[in-house]
Order: C-alpha cells, then structure tokens, then sequence
C-alpha cells in the first residue's frame, strides 16, 4: 500500500468536480493509497470547500454531501488521520529560508511538505506547481 500525502488541491479536486478531478480519481484508482490526513490538511480542505459555497461556485448541500463523502472514506479507512509533527515549523522555517526565494512557496504550501517530509510518506500528490517544485527539491516521490 502506497502512503500519500495529498494537499488540498488534490483533496478538493478529489471530493468536488473541477478540472483536476478526472486525474485525481485515476490517481486514486491506479495506486489505491492511504492518504495520511492532518489537521492541517483538513482544515484547509474544509475551508476550501466553503470558499467554494462563497464564490458561488457550489451549493451549501453540495459541500455538506462532499464533507459526508470524506468522513465515510475516513471511517472507511482510505485515510489515516495522524497529528501534525512538532518539528513541522522547524523544518517549514528552514525550508522557507532555502526554497522561497527561488520557488516562491506560500506557508502553506511549506507546512505541507514539512509534513510530508517528517512524515515519511512515498509519495505528495498536488496540482499545485509551486509546491511540488518546493516537495521536488526537498526529495519528495511526486504524482
């Protein structure tokens, strides 16, 4: 089994219909991962998914069947909920200090990788390009 750290670009495309997410099922299809979930990737989805509702992009009933899908594959097991490392700020100011200004990474974005990374996943999956620049150049496997 594959353990993947999934950001919430990839997440989002995942539980709610955009143009990622014909890709982000075949990903799920073909490899069949665990997806290690934080509290930090879960808030940042929840949010996304209500940034969705405010934009006018989704209904309020469309997020709540997709936070329901997402509670199921927890229950299910497709995800293994795991807390934040201590170090992950530790490491995310050192990588910040040796990746942004040639990357141009966002906290956030640096706070996933430092996860990841502490986390020792196989792989990081994102449709984000500056964050899987910033995963590449810190040794992370990408899909």
């Amino acid at each position: 089994m594959v353990r993947v750290y999934a950001d919430t670009s990839f997440l989002a495309s995942l539980y709610f219909l955009d143009i990622h997410s014909a890709e982000a099922e075949r990903r799920v299809r073909q490899v069949s991962p665990i997806f290690f979930l934080t509290p930090l990737t879960e808030l940042e989805l929840v949010n996304a998914l209500q940034l969705r509702v405010f934009r006018g992009e989704a209904s309020s009933s469309e997020i709540r069947a997709a936070k329901s899908d997402l509670e199921k594959d927890v229950g299910n097991g497709v995800f293994a909920t795991v807390p934040m490392p201590m170090e992950t700020y530790e490491l995310a100011r050192r990588f910040a200090t040796k990746r942004t200004s040639a990357i141009g990474a966002r906290t956030l974005d640096i706070l996933h990788v430092a996860c990841a990374t502490l986390l020792g996943v196989d792989e990081f999956w994102t449709f984000d390009a500056r964050q899987a620049a910033l995963a590449k150049a810190e040794g992370l496997k990408r899909r």
